[in-house]
């Protein structure tokens, strides 16, 4: 039976939606803030902060330290991403499908263009991915659209036919504001019941569930 997608355009977020990057995070934090301020932080705490742009994270947490514990956090996150990036089973599979399929596949992140590339990478993805939205493409970032809004334009498609998939809140709220189809996923840093009090328009517990909703079947 042919595929059917149900967007012809999908971005994802990168980190605990696309890649296992959420130990690499949770340890990038723990050595900046044991590092520059003597402080434990414990894996929730750490977990919280995912999604966000990193840089602003710390200066909330720490307006006086707060470029010391993004400079350390970079470092040390860096020299360590081949070691403890993971991929999540099934999602280069998903990938190479979708593209098969004619769907345009889009990265929007709150990484840096570099850092994300790196990731993509370490988990063999890169090639799969048309556009990168990072970072530095953007003044404001989720849960402000302007980044999904960026990346629609760089492919030159309307937002209204496009889905955004994310395991955090700001990704759903950012879907939303962008007029994308907000889409949910539970394996990574996002609790469920919070992803589900957003109200997207699906929400999927494994990579399975989320081939099966992005290529729908003829006739479905």
């Amino acid at each position: 039976m042919t595929s059917t997608p149900r967007w012809p355009t999908v971005f994802f977020d990168l980190d605990g939606t696309l890649a296992d990057t959420i130990p690499l995070i949770v340890a990038s934090y723990q050595h900046a803030f044991r590092t520059v301020l003597g402080e434990e932080v414990d894996d929730a705490r750490a977990r919280a902060w995912i999604g966000r742009p990193l840089l602003e994270a710390l200066l909330e947490e720490s307006p006086e330290h707060g470029h010391a514990l993004d400079a350390t956090y970079r470092e040390w996150n860096l020299a360590n991403t081949a070691a403890l990036i993971q991929r999540f089973d099934g999602v280069p599979e998903l990938l190479e499908a979708l593209t098969a399929a004619g769907v345009r596949v889009a990265v929007v992140t709150s990484k840096r263009q570099q850092t994300a590339r790196l990731a993509l990478e370490g988990v063999g993805i890169d090639h799969l991915v048309r556009v990168v939205a990072g970072l530095e493409d953007t003044a404001r970032h989720k849960p402000a659209p302007d980044p999904l809004l960026h990346g629609a334009a760089a492919l030159g498609v309307d937002p209204a036919t496009c889905a955004y998939v994310g395991d955090a809140t700001v990704d759903l709220q950012a879907a939303r504001a962008a007029g994308m189809a907000a889409v949910a996923v539970t394996w990574g840093a996002g609790e469920r019941e919070a992803l589900a009090a957003e109200r997207p328009d699906a929400l999927v517990d494994d990579v399975a569930a989320l081939r099966a909703l992005l290529l729908g079947r003829a006739g479905s």
